[in-house]
């Protein structure tokens, strides 16, 4: 059991994934921090390949980040020490306060999770210390009875670290009545003592047309009802947790001039980093599936990070993309490749030891005159510098692997990191329309993404994207205030 004293605490389960947890703890984050209160997020075991650098040099799931954005207050490993980040074909690697483990299949990890309750009450302890609240986010659903024994993301958590849940369901997509009364059912009744009460999320509508169901909810689980809580247009202007809330491919964003394609791989990461594209009125963004043909009016295309570099390699030149994006540059258009993106626009990439997948190499799109070969220790660092076009730049890095290769010789950007030493990033080519980089969240950067723009044609409508982030974060905590009894789930914690 966690250690006795420190900050209260209180936990958010879900009926199932996607059902909003990460927003609402974002959200009451940043109205609690708005109240004056020392406020930490927590999610114990993350699954997710969209990921953020810490401070501490590590990494932790990309909503944590968020969350920590929304109490002010810089993100740390202790924020989310267990995040399991998918690979094709071999299951998931594990990142344990931070730092990668290994990589297990689903089966095997079971057997693994009794050795991550101790890091993890670690970490909570290490927040409760320096907060007067910490908010907890759990994993998938807390129905999931059959993953129950050994569970260190939801009711396994709750129980050992004494913390009273708040149930989420959500009405948007049907069922929400079955979903929070059939949870009550399935669960132990140790562990459906551990509920405190509930909230339903993403209400269209008259909420009056549902307060017979919140009572019918209350009386068949004897769960006190904390709120119904309308949806909130705001909230699309925050960064999805993962590819489940990605929109249907071949759906789009934006009514802008310029368009940029993304290509949705399989096994594509930190896909955040289009969001500021999106937020942008002269572009619009497609992120479609890659068996749909790049268009021939398209601006840029961009090929994401990706956590399995040679599988989805593999699968963008099975669709018939590769000859796709080699009639795009012919055309004049522009290509960029970011993270595993930069090493699939090469010429080679080799996995020797089998890090991602099955041990072997493939020819890249050969773009860029690089080869890359996978392995060592991963780079984990925030850093700032000028592109090749003299425009200033801020993002972070977060790859395995050497790449190397003439095109090296123009790189895409000139970095410094805290000491101040300057060094290349990434290759141009093609008159500078083909260019690869490992620094993700350049599009955040103002400048950068007005420059991408010019470049492409385009002019930006002047948009302060962090500032936009902030004000949807504050329009949610006051959402949540409206909609939500904070001060009864206050009252609760513990």
């Amino acid at each position: 059991m966690t250690k006795a004293g420190g900050a209260r605490a209180l936990m958010f389960q879900g009926t199932g994934s996607d059902v909003g947890k990460s927003l609402i703890v974002a959200g009451l984050a940043r109205a609690l921090t708005l109240r004056g209160l020392k406020v930490r997020p927590f999610k114990p075991q993350n699954m997710s390949n969209n990921a953020a650098v810490t401070l501490d040099g590590g990494e932790i799931g990309r909503a944590q980040a968020l969350q920590a954005r929304a109490a002010g207050v810089q993100p740390t490993v202790h924020m989310n020490p267990v995040l399991l980040k998918p690979q094709s074909g071999m299951g998931a690697q594990v990142v344990v306060q931070g730092k990668v483990l290994g990589s297990w299949k689903a089966a095997d990890f079971q057997t693994l999770k009794p050795s991550l309750m101790a890091p993890v009450l670690e970490s909570l302890d290490s927040l409760r210390a320096e907060a007067d609240i910490v908010l907890i986010e759990g994993a998938g659903s807390a129905s999931e009875v059959n993953l129950r024994q050994n569970d260190i993301a939801n009711m396994g958590l709750a129980r050992a670290a004494d913390v009273p849940v708040v149930l989420i369901g959500d009405i948007d997509r049907g069922g929400v009545i079955a979903s929070l009364v059939g949870t009550r059912t399935v669960l132990d009744p140790a562990d459906a003592a551990m509920v405190c009460g509930f909230l339903v999320n993403r209400f269209r509508g008259d909420p009056a047309l549902f307060a017979d169901g919140m009572d019918r909810i209350a009386a068949d689980t004897g769960w006190r009802a904390f709120g119904l809580v309308p949806h909130i247009d705001d909230a699309r202007r925050l960064p999805a947790e993962d590819a489940l809330a990605l929109r249907q491919p071949g759906t789009e964003k934006g009514a802008g001039t310029l368009l940029v394609i993304a290509p949705m791989l399989p096994s594509i990461s930190n896909f955040d980093d289009l969001d500021p594209l999106e937020a942008e009125p002269g572009v619009t963004v497609r992120r479609q599936s890659p068996d749909i043909p790049i268009p021939g009016d398209a601006d840029l295309v961009v090929l994401p990070g990706s956590k399995a570099t040679i599988a989805d390699l593999r699968a963008l030149k099975q669709s018939g993309l590769d000859i796709d994006i080699a009639a795009h540059v012919r055309r004049g258009g522009h290509v960029l490749g970011i993270c595993g993106g930069f090493q699939m626009l090469g010429c080679c990439v080799r996995d020797e030891a089998g890090l991602e997948g099955e041990a072997g190499s493939i020819r890249g799109l050969g773009l860029l005159d690089i080869e890359t070969s996978l392995g060592g220790d991963k780079r984990l660092v925030a850093v700032r510098g000028t592109s090749f076009s003299g425009a200033t730049l801020s993002g972070y890095e977060m790859h395995m692997g050497q790449t190397t290769g003439a095109a090296m010789a123009q790189p895409f950007a000139h970095i410094t990191v805290s000491a101040g030493a300057s060094f290349p990033d990434g290759a141009v080519g093609h008159n500078g329309r083909v260019v690869g980089t490992y620094i993700h969240g350049l599009f955040s950067d103002d400048t950068q993404r007005a420059d991408w723009i010019k470049r492409l044609g385009g002019r930006s409508g002047g948009l302060d994207y962090e500032a936009g982030v902030d004000a949807a974060l504050d329009a949610l905590a006051a959402h949540l205030e409206t909609h939500l009894d904070i001060d009864a789930m206050l009252a609760l914690a513990r």
